[in-house]
């Protein structure tokens, strides 16, 4: 099994839509895998529009996979939480512990 963070710093939908397609696939292939949602990616939740984000993350989550966002990213845009919250230090023992980082 592989380990895999796949980082979404977009919050274009159609580019955090098919992250979320991606990390379902290797999901569905049996690896690791954490989304981490930063800089504008923390709004990628919010929208529901034509590719519904939202679903697809939910989706990622109830296959095992894990959504995390930046509590700095989601803080300076007032946001309410979108996912869980998570830090830098965090973010980094995603990247050391990963086999593969894929950054959208």
């Amino acid at each position: 099994m592989k380990k895999l963070t796949v980082v979404i710093s977009s919050n274009e939908s159609e580019k955090a839509w098919n992250a979320f397609r991606f990390a379902n696939l290797a999901v569905d292939k049996k690896d690791n895998v954490k989304v981490f949602l930063m800089n504008s990616g923390v709004e990628c939740l919010v929208d529901k529009g034509k590719h519904d984000v939202k679903a697809l993350s939910e989706k990622f989550e109830q296959k095992g996979g894990k959504v995390l966002a930046c509590g700095t990213c989601v803080k300076s845009r007032k946001m309410d939480k979108v996912c869980e919250i998570s830090n830098m230090e965090k973010f980094y023992n995603l990247i050391m512990e990963s086999n593969k980082t894929v950054y959208i």
